[in-house]
């Protein structure tokens, strides 16, 4: 349409402000030029974020609006500010504007917010994958421990982010956070059974869904995560 955004996100401790403005500089797809599989970016809910940080963030997108309605200072067009609030240090990038870009590039193939239905749902997790504890899709955390004191132990990828690996992990896991699943998938072998968990069960349904989109059958998830492992098996792993 054409107008202008004063764009702001937030994630645990840090913050991106910038303003995208198509007509005279690089727009949010020129940033952004793939999307990730729908679910496979963790909410805040999931991941969680520092309370005060959207304030922050969202004071310095007002700051850009009202730059823009006064035609006063320089726009953050062209520029992505990096809030670290943990360090309370701003970093600046700069951005092009590229001439390939399907929306706002030379030959726009993207004309509609309807080309990008889909990326903006939340993963839907497969029937039976999120019911009771046991049900397809899913082992317990007293299942698990059976079964990699069987002959053949399933392997464990541990799809949380570093900072949660770092205060604990099932022995022999393999470390895949989840937002970087797309790249790494492949690194999972298809002929051996998977069981992938995160804290509490529902990163590890979509890290699931998506290897089950793949190909891999043999995947299932850790009912309840880390979290209940802790709790029913294993009460030397921290919680959290």
């Amino acid at each position: 349409m054409g107008k202008p955004n004063a764009h702001g996100s937030v994630f645990r401790y840090e913050g991106q402000v910038s303003f995208f403005d198509a007509r005279s500089g690089p727009c949010y797809r020129c940033l952004h030029p793939e999307q990730p599989p729908p679910g496979l970016v963790p909410s805040c809910a999931e991941a969680g974020v520092l309370g005060i940080l959207p304030g922050v963030v969202g004071c310095l997108q007002a700051t850009e609006v009202v730059k823009h309605l006064l035609g006063i200072g320089e726009p953050l067009s062209g520029r992505l500010v990096v809030y670290d609030a943990l360090s309370l240090g701003f970093r600046e990038l700069r951005l092009r504007k590229d001439p390939a870009c399907p929306v706002c590039g030379q030959s726009p193939s993207i004309r509609d917010l309807a080309d990008l239905d889909g990326y903006c749902r939340a993963a839907e997790v497969p029937a039976g994958a999120a019911g009771e504890p046991g049900t397809p899709g899913e082992v317990t955390a007293e299942e698990l421990r059976d079964r990699l004191g069987a002959g053949t132990p399933p392997l464990l990828v541990d799809v949380r982010e570093d900072w949660e690996v770092g205060m604990g992990t099932l022995p022999g896991a393999v470390h895949i956070p989840l937002g970087s699943l797309p790249i790494r998938w492949k690194e999972i072998p298809g002929n051996r059974e998977v069981v992938v968990y995160c804290h509490g069960g529902i990163r590890s349904l979509q890290a699931m869904q998506f290897l089950r989109s793949r190909g891999l059958r043999g995947v299932a998830s850790l009912e309840g995560g880390t979290d209940a492992w802790s709790t029913r098996v294993d009460p030397s792993l921290p919680r959290y």
